[in-house]
């Protein structure tokens, strides 16, 4: 125990000590009118012998506590620990009656002026031994109680805590490993696309290998972390959407609605990518008709809601119930139960006019230190 829990620990022993020496007075004092209405109790007397009581237990409380922490009354050891605690009520409660009566006597001679107690320390020492050798005996075992008790509890707190850094450590090194999964198959599907284009347009792919490596650089500036501000992920999302527009030309238009109150809003890193991924790959790719995307962002009470909207086929019949089985959005719902638990929802919903609708809600929460950019009047001009 170190100094500032050890100061702490005698501090609350004799607190309790005075509370309980106080309200014994209080006690004795009625009782004494009680019993003798003719005579008038000294309250000095009363308070001084009841806190020499209880103070004469504060001091010995540490050493119950020291053979409670050294044969401790659990399971296992009770039969090794028994017999030492029993060695102790003797001892403690010999050595708290002595100094108690030593106190007592003292006080009465200081407050009291009929001349010197006619008893002896020892002869009023073996007296309250034997007719208070049972309540001595109860306050031994409750103090080493409550010590017990405390200490199971400070070792429960321990063990919560220390399961708690665990359960935020794994998390932390599957949240990573999620993370560094989405890396690579981002880059897979990038490069994939570059290949395809490369055959076709060498200008355009030479224009997407530019556009991927500033991707790369930003991916390299948020390594490592989980959450970035919505307007981080926005520029992240524009230089991508860059690299497909590249590829797809005006088969594919993008729009943005973004509330400007959500732009420091933190979310996960690289949570939009996938999203719009999925609906290039099923609204764009597969289709001749020219693909429209729409995402969006805005505050709904305390909670963020993004949303991803395509114009394609929507969902296969069966798969809208669990249609996160590729590796992106599969990714994207892990992460999300990881890093916000129930506080998160991934749906998706097709709408009357078809396509497909991904939904997003997270709590809302922005950073600490921010200052609103007014990017909505950047990413207006996506197309």
């Amino acid at each position: 125990m170190t100094a500032r829990p050890r100061l702490t620990f005698v501090r609350a022993i004799f607190g309790v000590a005075t509370l309980l020496g106080l309200f014994s007075s209080f006690q004795a004092y009625q009782m004494v009118r009680f019993m003798y209405p003719s005579e008038t109790p000294s309250v000095l007397i009363l308070i001084g012998i009841n806190l020499g009581y209880w103070y004469a237990w504060a001091i010995l409380a540490p050493v119950i506590a020291g053979v409670t922490r050294r044969f401790p009354l659990e399971r296992g050891v009770l039969l090794r620990s028994l017999p030492v605690h029993l060695v102790a009520v003797f001892v403690v409660t010999v050595v708290h009656i002595g100094l108690f009566e030593w106190l007592r006597m003292h006080i009465s001679q200081f407050f009291w002026s009929g001349g010197p107690m006619k008893t002896t320390w020892w002869a009023q020492v073996t007296k309250t031994f034997l007719n208070n050798f049972d309540y001595e005996m109860m306050a031994y075992w409750a103090i080493a109680g409550v010590y017990s008790a405390v200490r199971y509890h400070g070792e429960a707190q321990e063990r919560a805590l220390k399961a708690s850094r665990l359960d935020a450590q794994l998390a932390e090194a599957q949240l990573q490993a999620l993370q560094r999964q989405l890396h690579p198959h981002f880059l897979f599907n990038t490069l994939n696309a570059i290949s395809a284009l490369m055959h076709r347009d060498v200008e355009a792919a030479d224009q997407m290998l530019s556009r991927l490596s500033d991707l790369l650089r930003i991916a390299l500036d948020q390594r490592g972390q989980q959450e970035v501000a919505l307007k981080d992920e926005l520029e992240f999302l524009q230089k991508y959407l860059e690299i497909e527009q590249a590829r797809f030309g005006d088969r594919l238009t993008v729009e943005f609605a973004v509330d400007p109150e959500t732009l420091d809003a933190q979310v996960p890193n690289l949570i939009l990518q996938p999203l719009v991924e999925n609906s290039i790959r099923h609204a764009v790719a597969v289709r001749i008709e020219p693909g429209h995307i729409a995402v969006k962002a805005r505050r709904v009470e305390d909670v963020l809601e993004l949303t991803v909207r395509d114009n394609g086929p929507g969902m296969p019949p069966g798969r809208l119930a669990s249609p996160a089985r590729g590796l992106g959005l599969s990714n994207t719902r892990s992460r999300l139960e990881r890093l916000y638990g129930a506080a998160q929802h991934l749906t998706f919903a097709e709408p009357p006019g078809g396509g497909l609708i991904v939904t997003v809600s997270l709590p809302f929460r922005e950073e600490e230190v921010a200052e609103i950019d007014d990017f909505s009047e950047e990413i207006k001009g996506v197309a």
